[in-house]
């Protein structure tokens, strides 16, 4: 069987945390946290047992943080967002996040107890980069000799060897929480915004870093070094961030997730990646990145250039967009056909229906708050319409809806990063970290077991490698083929996936309407698709009725 890479988002402050009560914006003592050895080989199996081949450990890198250890000073307030603060705002590169350690003074080697618990299963492990923005306490207690800035001339804005962009003047950074006049306070945030008064929705607790090109003169980064150049004629930031991934790779670490790669030169991907699998040809490398950011310091499309500087994947935000507005504002489902034609789409972009930055699909002030059943529907298409790789986030399979207030994040339909909590959903699959759902209502139970079985179905050969044929440019007359009375173009969508080797195909059907079809569908099969499959179908495929919601799968006979 072809194994298609599919990536389970594990954020390890809430995944294993099962404390019920909840204070808002409380602290780690008040809210609890999950640990490193609170993932089990039980719950490592039970992930991989749904067909997971990768586990994303979100937010492990040590960050800006208000809770203090040994040896680790608590940051300043003003420098915080949230009590737990931002996994993506890194105090130390070399690091793990001290919360998540059940002795904290021998926080590396839980961690690395984890990995090898993944890997004695087979799973490969991935761990955040984050190379645009550290935080503005950032320092290395491991590799302090890989400080950033400590070399830097601060007098400039750029200069092709500082690791900062530089404020002119000395002035005191004011902050939304009030005055900074400490240490690299006068450094452009991580947002590029270069201001002693950054706002609310500037990521004002970061600051950007400087990969010997200054980004505002454009995008232009051709004089920038090729990917074979030396460790002595590349920047400085290049050579601190490829021991950094050194690093992680030498400690096991199998690939790593590329917050925000489309705001750094492509030159530099082409290099890093080009060294990381010189240590390791199989090192995963997976790139958040946004074509339609301003910020992307490409003039091509951002999401083909990652590509070809070697990820293995990109976030494909805008098929997730899409489906998102069909559901939201009513556009018709055949307008999904668009994706069908993109090959890089298809085969290459990385496919999700949730992840920590955007809204859970049960939460009531999004996906017109139709509940967690709308999720089926949406990660089937998302994930069924071809083979590329795809992510789950942690408790979508049971129904998060992310929604109540939490601290800094408010009530955005989102499960806070910034703050100590736990998903109340998943703490009952975790039960007191048995992880078998003991706690899980009926209709939870469900859920999850649709998840187990849709997540286990795309490693089969017609999903894991096949082509895909849509069906409902060939069903528009079909009067079997509507839901609650709605035409065609704005409820139901189907289409086939084949796979030539193993000549096994599937025919999938998805309600996006919340009101279910009738006591019969009939979906047609054009002459086409036999064409395209060189192989005999009968004319049409009878299907009993689909629920609201409802996904419907049916293996076909060749």
């Amino acid at each position: 069987m072809s194994v298609r890479v599919s990536i389970y988002q594990l954020f390890v402050r809430h995944f294993s945390n099962t404390r019920e009560q909840q204070v808002v914006d409380g602290t780690i003592e008040q809210n609890g946290c999950g640990k490193f050895a609170e993932i089990t080989e039980k719950a490592l199996r039970e992930i991989q047992s749904m067909g997971f081949t990768h586990i994303w450990f979100t937010g492990v890198l040590e960050q800006a943080s208000s809770t203090c250890y040994p040896g680790i000073e608590a940051d300043e307030a003003v420098l915080m967002k949230g009590k737990a603060g931002s996994p993506y705002a890194i105090r130390d590169y070399f690091d793990v996040c001290a919360d998540y350690a059940v002795d904290p003074e021998n926080r590396i080697e839980e961690f690395s107890d984890l990995l090898d618990r993944c890997h004695e299963l087979g799973i490969k492990t991935l761990i955040d980069f984050v190379p645009n923005h550290v935080a503005r306490s950032y320092h290395s207690d491991i590799q302090p000799d890989l400080n950033f800035g400590e070399s830097d001339d601060v007098g400039r804005f750029f200069a092709w060897n500082n690791n900062f962009f530089y404020l002119a003047g000395d002035g005191v950074m004011e902050l939304p929480g009030g005055e900074f006049s400490g240490e690299g306070a006068g450094r452009v945030t991580g947002n590029n915004a270069a201001t002693w008064q950054p706002s609310l929705s500037d990521w004002y607790e970061t600051v950007k870093l400087n990969y010997g090109h200054d980004y505002t003169t454009g995008r232009d980064t051709h004089c920038l070094p090729e990917a074979e150049a030396h460790l002595d004629e590349v920047p400085d930031t290049w050579v601190k961030m490829d021991a950094i991934l050194s690093y992680w790779q030498e400690l096991g670490v199998d690939g790593f997730r590329c917050d925000m790669a489309h705001m750094v030169p492509m030159e530099f991907w082409a290099w890093v990646i080009r060294r990381a699998r010189l240590r390791d040809s199989h090192c995963y490398f997976m790139a958040e990145a946004y074509d339609g950011d301003p910020a992307k310091l490409t003039h091509e499309n951002v999401l083909e250039s990652l590509l070809k500087q070697g990820f293995d994947t990109v976030y494909d935000g805008d098929s997730y967009e899409l489906v998102k507005e069909v559901v939201e504002h009513g556009r018709g489902v055949t307008e999904l056909d668009a994706l069908l034609w993109a090959p890089d789409r298809l085969n290459r972009m990385l496919r999700y229906a949730e992840n920590h930055d955007e809204v859970r699909l049960a939460s009531r002030h999004h996906w017109r708050g139709q509940g967690a059943s709308l999720g089926k529907v949406v990660m089937a298409f998302l994930t069924g319409v071809g083979p590329s790789p795809y992510m789950l986030y942690n408790g979508q399979e049971v129904g998060e809806c992310g929604d109540g207030v939490e601290g800094f994040a408010g009530d955005d339909g989102r499960s806070s990063i910034f703050d100590y909590g736990h998903l109340p959903r998943l703490a009952k699959w975790v039960n007191e970290w048995h992880y078998d759902g003991g706690k899980l209502a009926v209709e939870e139970h469900a859920l999850r077991a649709w998840y187990v079985e849709w997540c286990q179905l795309l490693q089969e050969p017609a999903f894991a490698r096949g082509g895909v044929y849509g069906l409902n440019s060939a069903n528009m007359e079909n009067s079997t083929y509507r839901a609650g009375g709605e035409a065609i173009a704005q409820s139901v969508y189907a289409f086939v996936r084949h796979d030539r080797e193993s000549d096994e195909a599937f025919l999938v059907v998805l309600n996006f309407s919340e009101a279910a079809c009738g006591d019969e569908i009939e979906v047609w099969l054009p002459e086409g698709l036999g064409v395209w499959m060189d192989a005999e179908l009968a004319p049409r495929v009878l299907l009993g009725g689909l629920e609201g919601y409802g996904v419907a799968v049916v293996q076909l006979t060749l």
